[in-house]
C-alpha cells in the first residue's frame, strides 16, 4: 500500500473514497437541456479513469423551474434527468471512484430572461450586480415549494446511484437568507443568526430525510471578507448545529461570489499565489467534527500533499488541475508526477462557458471532447513510423510534435528562434501572465522525453525542409503582429510585442490601440502603466478587453484605475499618426457620432491580432501529396486524412504558378495554428493535437 498521504483511504459519512482526491462540482456546460448525456457522462468518466477518488457534477444542478440552468446547468427539477445520471454513475463506479452532485436554487444569481421567463425569487426584492437581475421577494408558499424541491431533487439523485450530494451554501438563494446583508425580512426568517439560519436548516432537514445512505455536504464560505460577512467564529458556530441536523462534510470556501471582482478572488487564477487559504482551512478543521474538503488554486501534487500532510484538509480538491489532466491521479500513483501536464490558472475553464458556450482548458484540448481525443496519448506506431517535420516550436508546433514523438513517430522539431514558446513566451513576460510559460515548459519537457529531435536557430527554407525526407510536414509557424493594419506600416507605430520587449520604456506617453479586444494590448497597458508611463487607451469596442473574460478582466480594470489610464471606447484611429519634433498626433474618431479628437502622445502601439507566417508553407504546397488539403470531418476528430495524392499537373493546376513538383509527392503537408488565422492558445493546442492524431 503507498504511503503516499494524497493516496490514502478516507471514510466520507457512508461512502469509502480510495483516496484523498477530488474533483470538486463545477459545470462545464456540456449538458443538453439541462440534460447531462454523453459528453458530459464521458468526461467524469475519464477522471474516474484517471483514478480520482471523488468527482463531483454539476455546479450547481437547479432544482426548482424559477431556477432556470441559465449556464448549462444539470436540471434536476424533473424525472427525465436520472437515466442520465444512472449512466454516469455506473460509469464511475466501474472505474472505482466515487460520484456525488451538488444541488442549488440560484435565487437571484440568474437571468430574468432565459428558459419560462419565471420571475426570479429571493428572500427579498433584490438587484443582483452580476447578471443584473430584479428578484420577487419570496411568500411562504415559495419557501415551501423550493424546500419541497430540494427535497425531491435528493431522491432522483439517491434513485441514480449516487453516492451523495452537497448543497451550494455560498451566493445563492440559501445566502440571501442567511447574511444579514441580503435579508430584510420581517418575519420569522429574518432576526439573529439562528433566525437566518431557519431556511437553510428546513432544507437540510428535507435533504437529509430523502437521501437515507447518501453523504451530504455543504458548500460554504467561512469567510467573506466582508465588513459585515461571514467571520470563522460564526461559520464555526454555524457549522456545528449544521452537523447536528445531519451534514457529513464542509466543502469550504473562502469570499463571495456577488460581483466579477468577488468571483475572480474566490477562484484565484493566474499571477496568484498558491492555496491561499490553507490556514484557514486548518482553523476550521481543527475546530468542528466534520471532515473538510477545500478547492483553490491547489494546481500541483506537492501543494496537494502539503495540505494533507500538515493537517489542513481531509480532502483535497484538485479541480482545475484535473480539467488540466485527468489522468493526475494515476500519474502520481505510477511515480509519474513530471507527466501531468499543470494547470496554469488561466480560468480559460470559466470565461469559456460564456465565451463559447462550454468549458475548455486552456492547453488540454481534449476535456469535453472525450468522444473523439484522447486524454492519454498512448504508443500504437510501432511498424512504419513516419519522419515527421514541425516548423515552428510555439504550442501548435510543440503539441503536434509531442503527440506524434509518443504516438512513435520520428520527429524533428524546427524552430528559427534560440528558445521554444513562440507567443507565449512573450505573453508570459506579463507578471499577471507569467503562469503561461507552463505551457510551453510541459511540452518542451515531454518533447525531449520522447525523443524529439529539437534544432533551435534553425530557420528552415523550403528546401532545407524537403532535404530532410519527410513522411509529413507541419507548418506550425505561428503569426506576427499584423501589418496589414491601416496605418501600421506606414507608421509611426509598435505594436504590443515592443511593449513586452520593453523597446518603449523611453516613451513618456504612449497610446494604445485596441483593435483586438483581447489579453495582448491590456498587458500592453499593465506593462506601460507600471514602468511609470501615461497611457491612454482607445477602442472601437464598447468595453475594455472586450474578450477577456469576467474571471481576468477585474485584475486589468483594477490597473486602468490605479495608473489613471484614460480609456475612449468607440473610437478609432482615423488618419495615420502624425510626428513631428518627437511628438506624435493622433486623430481619433468616434464610430457612433462621427466626432474627432486630437491626442499628442509619444508613441502609438496597435494591437490588431497577427498576420500568418506562412510564407514557408505556401513555398512547400506546391510539392506536397495533398496541396495543403484537409477533410474537415476526419480532422475534427482527429483521424487519419484520406490518401490525397495528386500529380504535379494537377499541382500546378492548383494555381501555384512556378512551381515544380514532382509527379508523386513525398509528403503531406499540414499548417496549424496561428499560421492559419490568429486566435488562442486553446485553438493552437487544438490543432496540434488533432494533426497529431491524425498522422
Amino acid at each position: 500500500m503507498s504511503l503516499d498521504p494524497l493516496l490514502q483511504p478516507f471514510t466520507l459519512g457512508p461512502v469509502q473514497l480510495k483516496n484523498r482526491i477530488v474533483s470538486t462540482a463545477h459545470e462545464p456546460a456540456y449538458t443538453e437541456l439541462g440534460m447531462p448525456k454523453d459528453r458530459y457522462r464521458l468526461y467524469h468518466r475519464e477522471k474516474a479513469r484517471g483514478g480520482v477518488g471523488l468527482t463531483m457534477t454539476a455546479g450547481s444542478a437547479i432544482v426548482s423551474k424559477d431556477s432556470p440552468a441559465a449556464f448549462g446547468n444539470v436540471d434536476l427539477s424533473t424525472d427525465e434527468v436520472i437515466p442520465w445520471l444512472s449512466a454516469i454513475a455506473e460509469d464511475c463506479h466501474a472505474e472505482g471512484a466515487a460520484v456525488m452532485i451538488q444541488l442549488t436554487h440560484l435565487g437571484p444569481r440568474n437571468s430574468n430572461f432565459t428558459a419560462d421567463w419565471l420571475p426570479l425569487i429571493s428572500s427579498g426584492r433584490h438587484r443582483e450586480p452580476t447578471h443584473r437581475s430584479f428578484t420577487k421577494s419570496m411568500e411562504d408558499f415559495d419557501i415551501d415549494r423550493v424546500i419541497s424541491d430540494f427535497a425531491t431533487a435528493t431522491a432522483r439523485v439517491k434513485a441514480a446511484g449516487f453516492d451523495g450530494l452537497e448543497f451550494l451554501h455560498t451566493g445563492h438563494l440559501i445566502d440571501y437568507f442567511f447574511a444579514s446583508r441580503f435579508n430584510e425580512r420581517e418575519d420569522e426568517y429574518n432576526g439573529d443568526l439562528r433566525a437566518r439560519m431557519r431556511f437553510p436548516l428546513q432544507i437540510i432537514d428535507a435533504m437529509r430525510a430523502a437521501s437515507d445512505g447518501l453523504a451530504l455536504g455543504v458548500r460554504m464560505s467561512v469567510l467573506e471578507q466582508l465588513e459585515d460577512g461571514i467571520t470563522e467564529d460564526v461559520a464555526i458556530d454555524v457549522l456545528r448545529e449544521y452537523a447536528a441536523h445531519g451534514i457529513d462534510f464542509l466543502n469550504l470556501n473562502v469570499g463571495t461570489i456577488s460581483s466579477d471582482k468577488e468571483l475572480a478572488e474566490a477562484i484565484p487564477g493566474m499571477g496568484t499565489t498558491l492555496a491561499p487559504w490553507l490556514d484557514t482551512c486548518r482553523r476550521i478543521r481543527q475546530a468542528i467534527d466534520l471532515p473538510v474538503l477545500h478547492a483553490a488554486r491547489i494546481a500541483d501534487a506537492p501543494t496537494a500533499r502539503f495540505a494533507i500532510e500538515d493537517g489542513c484538509l481531509d480532502l483535497v480538491g484538485m479541480t482545475r488541475a484535473q480539467l488540466a489532466d485527468p489522468y493526475l491521479v494515476k500519474k502520481i500513483e505510477e511515480h509519474r508526477e513530471d507527466d501531468i501536464r499543470p494547470c496554469v490558472g488561466a480560468n480559460m475553464c470559466l470565461d469559456s462557458i460564456y465565451s463559447s458556450g462550454a468549458a475548455t482548458c486552456i492547453h488540454n484540448p481534449a476535456s469535453g471532447r472525450e468522444a473523439d481525443l484522447p486524454q492519454e496519448v498512448t504508443r500504437d506506431v510501432d511498424a512504419a513510423p513516419k519522419h515527421v517535420v514541425v516548423i515552428g516550436a510555439g504550442p501548435a508546433g510543440l503539441e503536434a510534435a509531442r503527440v506524434a514523438a509518443v504516438r512513435g513517430h520520428r520527429v524533428t522539431l524546427l524552430e528559427a528562434d534560440s528558445t521554444v514558446g513562440g507567443q507565449v513566451r512573450i505573453a508570459a513576460r506579463s507578471q499577471r501572465r507569467r503562469d503561461l510559460i507552463g505551457i510551453i515548459d510541459w511540452r518542451e519537457q515531454q518533447c525531449r522525453k520522447h525523443g524529439v529531435d529539437i534544432r533551435l536557430d534553425t530557420f528552415a527554407e523550403a528546401d532545407d525542409i524537403r532535404a530532410l525526407s519527410p513522411d509529413v510536414v507541419i507548418v506550425a509557424t505561428g503569426g506576427v503582429p499584423d501589418a496589414s493594419y491601416p496605418f501600421r506600416e506606414e507608421g509611426p507605430a509598435f505594436d504590443v510585442w515592443d511593449v513586452m520587449n520593453d523597446s518603449l520604456r523611453n516613451k513618456p506617453r504612449v497610446l494604445v490601440f485596441d483593435d483586438h479586444g483581447f489579453y495582448p494590448a491590456l498587458d500592453a497597458v499593465e506593462r506601460l502603466a507600471r514602468n511609470g508611463q501615461e497611457v491612454t487607451y482607445v477602442s472601437p469596442e464598447r468595453t475594455i478587453g472586450v474578450d477577456v473574460g469576467s474571471m481576468n478582466s477585474p485584475a486589468y480594470l483594477q490597473v486602468f484605475s490605479e495608473f489613471g489610464v484614460r480609456v475612449h471606447l468607440g473610437e478609432r484611429l482615423a488618419a495615420k499618426p502624425q510626428a513631428k519634433d518627437k511628438v506624435v498626433t493622433a486623430r481619433l474618431r468616434n464610430d457612433y457620432s462621427g466626432l474627432e479628437t486630437v491626442i499628442e502622445t509619444d508613441a502609438v502601439v496597435i494591437d490588431f491580432g497577427t498576420t500568418p507566417n506562412d510564407d514557408v508553407y505556401f513555398a512547400l504546397k506546391p510539392h506536397s501529396s495533398n496541396l495543403g488539403e484537409i477533410e474537415l470531418e476526419a480532422w475534427v476528430h482527429g483521424r487519419a486524412q484520406p490518401d490525397q495524392r495528386t500529380t504535379a499537373s494537377e499541382a500546378n493546376s492548383a494555381g501555384d504558378s512556378g512551381a515544380s513538383a514532382e509527379a508523386s509527392a513525398p509528403f503531406a503537408l499540414y499548417r496549424i495554428g496561428d499560421a492559419v488565422a490568429s486566435r488562442n492558445v486553446h485553438a493552437a493546442v487544438l490543432e496540434g493535437l488533432r494533426v497529431g492524431m491524425g498522422l
